[in-house]
């Protein structure tokens, strides 16, 4: 029901009501009418201004007025607001432009920017390869051998040596030593869980939280392979069809180096748990050993006469295990570049991955022909095989316990084996065709990683399936844990790096 002015018998914009008689009125009204006559017009009593009471209403909205309901008042007020409107167009169309142009000279500025810092990194990169063939390496003629010594004076990184220097004393009791101590550590650990480790309930939860496309050359796509530091898990070490590695930091999403001197791809790769030093291989039959710092080749190792399939740093940083499509594995000295010793397959068959055992004395190797072999480091002799697999064996991970093997062929299954019965006590069976590209433990053993046709992380003992992720475009091929498994990575053919955790 609308209010209605006692004096003009219209609804008010200001209404107002006089206590004297309750009427109500406009109050612009019934202020002149009280300044002339000081009474309140429907009962002649007296009344001020102060005493008039305002009420509150929602804004009127008045009618047109009639002119406006005319047909050409209709049309007339169209044309008005179609005369804005294209105005108003018109000043976006210029605005459009504007920002057009702005952004067009933005983005050819970025592309000469983005030219220049290559071309400027090509060069500082021959820089340095020219520098490290004419200077030699100071830093490592103290602890050479007169041989090794004598190459780094011509060529500046440790040639290999036409014959393996065997496996000394020293180095066997050096190995040992570090073995005991493992072992005593990994017992008083396997008592308690590790602490801050993520629970399989964090797992569950983990979800995509960055993807990085531009860690190598879009002209020849794909990341083969990945490892991630032990002690910063922001750090992270891949290698590309592009024949380059690249260390990345996912904390400041920032290339730290990039890694150049490889003939062919690099398919392995590995991060020192120690020191800013990465070991590559590739099927250029060569094993380069890098500082990551200045970006530059401290050692070539030769230890092969075919394509490099593995690497496994053993745990006293000093060694490198290899393996080769040329049926041998290899043990060289990663400070010196040097050749310690090389085996044969004893079945002659291509080798296509190698693992050390957490303690270092023996290790795993997988074979085209679907075998895997234990082999006894000292000794250096096979003393275990692990028959079942189909296709050639593609990755195997020793858990932290030092007790689970796991494998993975071109079968669609994962195996895992008990190295104190020698058995295999699980098969994991995946879908039909599905690929296993790579698989890993974390450091404490609780949480497994399949890298392949997708992503999945399953819980150890239960064997439970915690999370899969489909983000990748292409095969997934290589995962890694972050410290305690608080964050997971993997690489893919579609050339990026994803990063997953709890957001």
């Amino acid at each position: 029901m609308a209010l209605c002015c006692s004096l003009s018998n219209e609804v008010p914009e200001h209404p107002v009501v006089s206590p004297v008689s309750g009427s109500i009125f406009e109050r612009r009204l019934i202020e002149k009418y009280i300044a002339d006559n000081g009474v309140d017009p429907v009962n002649g009593k007296e009344l001020t201004v102060d005493q008039l009471v305002e009420i509150k209403t929602p804004a009127v909205v008045k009618p047109k007025v009639p002119s406006a309901t005319s047909i050409p008042a209709v049309l007339k007020s169209l044309q008005d607001e179609w005369d804005a409107v294209m105005l108003n167009s018109f000043t976006l169309r210029q605005q459009l432009q504007t920002a057009r142009q702005e952004l067009s000279h933005a983005l050819y500025q970025h592309d000469a920017a983005c030219r220049v810092i290559a071309r400027l990194h090509k060069e500082v990169s021959t820089a340095r390869e020219a520098l490290a063939t004419l200077k030699p390496q100071t830093g490592y003629a103290a602890v050479s051998t007169p041989a090794v010594a004598a190459s780094a004076e011509a060529g500046g990184i440790a040639a290999q040596p036409i014959e393996a220097a065997g496996l000394t004393p020293e180095i066997i009791a050096q190995l040992q030593d570090k073995a005991t101590v493992l072992t005593q550590e990994r017992k008083r650990r396997g008592k308690t869980m590790p602490e801050g480790l993520a629970t399989a309930e964090q797992i569950k939860t983990y979800k995509t939280l960055a993807s990085h496309p531009a860690l190598h050359s879009a002209s020849m796509p794909g990341i083969l392979t990945m490892d991630v530091h032990a002690a910063d898990s922001s750090h992270i070490l891949t290698g590309g069809n592009d024949r380059c590695a690249t260390v990345f930091n996912k904390d400041t999403e920032q290339v730290v180096a990039v890694l150049k001197g490889h003939t062919k791809k690099v398919t392995k790769v590995l991060y020192h748990p120690e020191e800013e030093v990465a070991i590559t291989a590739s099927p250029d039959s060569t094993i380069r050993v890098w500082n990551i710092t200045s970006s530059s080749q401290t050692a070539i190792i030769r230890a092969h006469d075919g394509p490099v399939t593995g690497l496994s740093l053993h745990a006293t940083g000093e060694y490198v295990l290899s393996t080769s499509l040329d049926q041998s594995w290899a043990f060289s000295d990663i400070r010196v570049g040097r050749l310690l010793t090389k085996v044969p397959d004893t079945d002659g068959a291509p080798l296509t991955t190698a693992q050390f055992h957490p303690d270092g004395l023996i290790f795993g190797t997988g074979t085209q022909d679907s075998q895997i072999k234990i082999w006894d480091l000292k000794e250096q002799s096979n003393v275990a095989n692990f028959p079942g697999h189909s296709g050639p064996i593609s990755s195997l991970s020793f858990s932290e316990n030092g007790y689970y093997l796991a494998t993975a062929a071109e079968d669609s299954c994962v195996k895992l084996w008990d190295l104190r019965k020698l058995k295999n006590f699980k098969t994991i069976q995946l879908d039909e065709g599905y690929e296993v590209k790579d698989l890993c433990f974390d450091q404490s053993g609780t949480y497994l990683a399949i890298a392949g046709t997708d992503v999945r992380i399953y819980l150890c003992k239960q064997w439970e399936t915690l999370k899969t992720f489909n983000d990748h475009t292409a095969l997934a091929m290589g995962v890694r844990f972050g410290n305690h498994a608080q964050s997971l990575a993997s690489v893919s053919m579609d050339r990026t790096l994803k990063i997953y955790g709890v957001e």
